[in-house]
């Protein structure tokens, strides 16, 4: 499976920024959280779609979210249902092998598979955690195109009160014919290219040893294990 290029970096302006960084965390959950029953804002169409498949695939994935936002269920919960959809719908391993970037390739067998369960606990710790920061947010989905192998849903975020929509967009892969998100990118700037720096930081910071960002890891997560 070919991983996500990189997204060229469009720095916002400051409180498109600070936006931006509050929509970074939540937006994984939006899609991501499974439900009984669909509820929501309207999601409007896409326009000059060339590829409904991939739209629908986000268009039911939101709906299905926003109940169990408004909902404010148990923290464990929140995280036994995040967990299993990570699984399902996003390219986890993918996404962990990019996030770790070049030091994937020095990194010891045992440590690429202790990073792998780490990740997954990592993202499981710092996502159901911003849950509460849900604020009625809708969602336009505008378009949906092949873009190097993979497929890319834009769309707009609406806040209420804000001024203008967060410009959003979703890169889809496809694997064996099911669609995982691969990458999310805020106002031009992609998750994934930002955790990849902050993972570097932290390995530079202990003499380029992957095993300071896995004891750091384990440290910050033990609570979703327990």
């Amino acid at each position: 499976m070919a991983l996500p290029s990189c997204q060229k970096l469009v720095w916002p302006t400051r409180d498109r920024r600070e936006r931006s960084a509050r929509w970074a965390g939540r937006m994984v959950l939006l899609i991501a959280l499974p439900l009984l029953v669909a509820a929501g804002p309207v999601i409007a169409a896409p326009t000059g779609d060339s590829d409904p498949k991939a739209a629908a695939f986000m268009n039911q994935l939101w709906s299905r979210a926003l109940e169990l936002l408004n909902k404010k269920a148990p923290a464990a919960e929140r995280q036994a249902r995040f967990r299993e959809l990570f699984h399902d719908d996003f390219d986890s391993p993918g996404i962990a092998r990019f996030v770790l970037g070049r030091y994937w390739r020095t990194a010891s067998p045992e440590e690429q598979k202790e990073f792998l369960k780490l990740f997954e606990d990592y993202v499981v710790y710092v996502y159901t955690a911003r849950l509460s920061d849900f604020q009625g947010e809708e969602f336009k989905i505008n378009s949906a195109r092949s873009d190097e192998g993979s497929v890319i849903v834009s769309t707009d975020v609406l806040t209420p009160g804000a001024p203008t929509p967060l410009k959003v967009d979703w890169r889809l892969v496809n694997d064996d014919g099911v669609y995982k998100i691969s990458d999310v990118i805020v106002e031009g700037v992609s998750m994934l290219v930002t955790q990849r720096s902050e993972f570097a930081s932290i390995i530079q910071r202990h003499g380029g040893q992957v095993q300071g960002l896995l004891d750091l890891m384990r440290e910050k997560t033990a609570s979703t294990t327990q």
